[in-house]
């Protein structure tokens, strides 16, 4: 059985909750969002799976395209899940594209909570935007969703604008996702009394389904030879037109079905730390040596939080680290700093100063673009 699939564009987000909401409810077709104009150069299917909701669209940092299937289960059980964590419902500021996973699940844990959310306007995110929105609130408990680079925006406005600071410090909980966040840039946002919570998952978890390290819901997490993988009833169907992909990325293990990230990761005492992508990992002279442990150190320096570390070309060593940054920082001191805390052949090689990071839509750094970057040198 099948049911239709409704591309809305995301010009109007509270007709998008609408259509989320009869999408959800069995009422109305299937929903695919997209953002910018839809653009009918872009085809999509004209019917998926009847259990299929929600079909989230996504580039991914490093790899094809992909149509992940979501279905009303999955969808609503992450808005509980998120709902739980955070200790009860309340009303929600939309700072992101609809488009995305993180979007979406906005408008869906507000329909789990019977309210209805505040986008912020149109535009490059900003004091007087945010400000805008919030004034619009009429809930004393708020919450909100962003991205790192979102969240360093801001956090450098409400430094020199009390107003933000303190409309930003009267939410509930900040939800910060989509990649790692900066040890440096979570300690100065929570010094403005914000209060932060570190999400982690995918358009294929329906979100965020680790708050903090800790499972919410009814995830479970394992690892499996170094590899981060998540189960729960959060988990999407598969992806549209895919099957292959779909098989060898949901896999089945006594009785439970997992989604198997791309991420390497380790459980301490039941708590999840990431540290890094499993496919990020170069060899420099013969020794291996994963991007993102010295991405993670880079970040950790002053102004450069919005560091990119990817791979580049040497002569000699085959493969080196190559820092991507908007500052110029001494390279010798950051080869220091990262050379304390791990081998040699982890110092980064050279510098790429960019008048600014290339970043996905969905507010992640576009890593193939920065690659390429670094592989010619401009």
């Amino acid at each position: 059985m099948t049911r239709p699939l409704a591309v809305v564009d995301t010009a109007d987000p509270l007709a998008c909750l609408a259509a989320l909401r009869d999408a959800l409810d069995g009422i109305g077709p299937a929903v695919l969002f997209r953002g910018g104009g839809v653009n009918p150069v872009h085809t999509a299917p004209l019917t998926v799976d009847e259990r299929v909701a929600l079909v989230v669209e996504t580039s991914g940092t490093t790899g094809r395209p992909k149509r992940v299937a979501l279905s009303a289960e999955a969808v609503r059980a992450s808005a509980t899940a998120s709902e739980s964590a955070l200790g009860g419902p309340g009303q929600w500021l939309l700072a992101l594209p609809v488009q995305y996973i993180a979007g979406s699940n906005v408008l869906a844990r507000s329909l789990s909570a019977g309210s209805t959310p505040l986008p912020v306007p149109a535009g490059r995110l900003s004091a007087a935007r945010v400000l805008e929105a919030v004034a619009a609130m009429d809930d004393p408990v708020r919450y909100t969703a962003l991205v790192p680079a979102q969240l360093s925006r801001l956090v450098d406005e409400a430094e020199a604008d009390d107003a933000l600071r303190r409309a930003l410090a009267g939410f509930s909980r900040i939800l910060v996702g989509g990649q790692a966040t900066p040890a440096p840039l979570i300690e100065r946002a929570t010094s403005l009394g914000w209060h932060l919570t570190r999400t982690y998952g995918s358009s294929e978890t329906c979100g965020g389904v680790v708050y903090d390290g800790v499972p919410v819901g009814q995830t479970t997490v394992r690892i499996t030879d170094g590899r981060v993988e998540l189960g729960g009833p959060t988990l999407a169907e598969g992806y549209l037109d895919d099957p292959e992909r779909t098989a060898s990325t949901f896999v089945e293990h006594d009785g439970q079905r997992w989604y198997r990230t791309d991420d390497a990761g380790e459980l301490v005492d039941g708590v999840l730390r990431v540290t890094g992508r499993i496919d990020d990992t170069i060899v420099t002279g013969g020794l291996k040596v994963r991007l993102g442990d010295v991405e993670r150190i880079v970040r950790e320096q002053p102004g450069l939080a919005d560091a990119v570390v990817v791979a580049g070309h040497h002569p000699e060593w085959g493969e080196v680290p190559v820092v991507v940054t908007t500052t110029r920082p001494d390279l010798e001191s950051l080869r220091r700093a990262v050379g304390a805390a791990m081998p040699p052949e982890a110092r980064p090689d050279r510098i790429l100063t960019v008048d600014a990071v290339p970043l996905l839509p969905s507010g992640k750094p576009d890593r193939l673009a920065l690659a390429r970057r670094a592989a010619t040198g401009h």
